[in-house]
């Protein structure tokens, strides 16, 4: 099995190491060998261009993928061979062009925006400005980001948009933030994510309390979240490889894990 992470960061970690330990128990348990690879797409679509071409060449069984860009390049890269692809942590797979292909199946962990922001609002009714954090290069906050720009108005709170796509850039929006909203709100951004550790303190020295969607955003600093537990998805996700390598299965079913506060 390949193993193709599309960056280094907590939650991706988290996922990895779930998938691996549960198929190390299986093989175990069985006794029989399941050899995986890791690679490491540092999220970069040519580099991750580049492992496709390489998994497709050396003949895996099973591709997973972790995480929306990871999957579509692998998605793309074994097309003609018909591998299967059991991708984890994609939070919308029917945007990400993941949904209806036979041999692709997966975990989401789609995000309920709507309950973040209630328990933002339950922790303080009084917020006037949200400020909402992401990267528009990530796939994954492109449906949250727009779930809260429709509930906030609905509600009448104004809010301020700060975006990045590298490590400075998002320093840099962290730190307008904390001069201009009374709590941030993060989905399921890797980007922001990979960043976390460096801005967290920013938030926390001006008292305004990040929200995020994961909860290893958490273990690096933010405020709250209530998302998926990604030790569970990974376990998932290696179930999901293993019944398609051994005993078939319907690679058109996607598991979404149970949200955990």
């Amino acid at each position: 099995i390949a193993v193709v992470q599309q960056l280094d960061h907590a939650s991706l970690d988290e996922i990895r190491q779930a998938v691996e330990a549960e198929l190390d128990a299986k093989a175990a348990e069985l006794g029989i060998a399941i050899d995986y690879t890791e690679f490491n797409g540092q999220n970069d679509q040519s580099l991750l261009n580049q492992i496709g071409a390489q998994v497709a060449g050396e003949g895996y069984d099973a591709v997973i993928p972790i995480a929306t860009l990871a999957a579509q390049c692998m998605v793309n890269a074994t097309e003609d061979l018909g591998t299967p692809i059991i991708y984890a942590a994609i939070s919308d797979p029917a945007t990400a062009g993941l949904t209806g292909i036979d041999r692709v199946t997966g975990t989401s962990d789609a995000l309920n925006t709507a309950f973040i922001l209630d328990m933002m609002f339950a922790q303080d009714p009084d917020i006037q400005t949200v400020g909402l954090l992401y990267s528009p290069s990530e796939p994954n906050s492109e449906t949250p980001i727009a779930e809260a720009k429709e509930y906030l108005d609905a509600k009448g709170i104004a809010y301020v948009e700060r975006t990045g796509v590298n490590p400075d850039e998002i320093i840099a929006a962290a730190a307008s933030l904390a001069g201009e909203a009374d709590a941030v709100f993060t989905p399921t951004d890797n980007i922001i994510m990979a960043a976390e550790l460096a801005i967290y303190e920013d938030f926390i020295n001006a008292g305004i309390p990040h929200y995020t969607g994961a909860d290893s955003f958490v273990r690096n600093g933010a405020f709250a979240t209530c998302g998926v537990n990604y030790t569970d998805l990974g376990a998932e996700t290696a179930d999901l490889a293993y019944q398609a390598m051994t005993g078939g299965m319907d690679l058109s079913l996607i598991h979404i894990s149970e949200p955990t506060r």
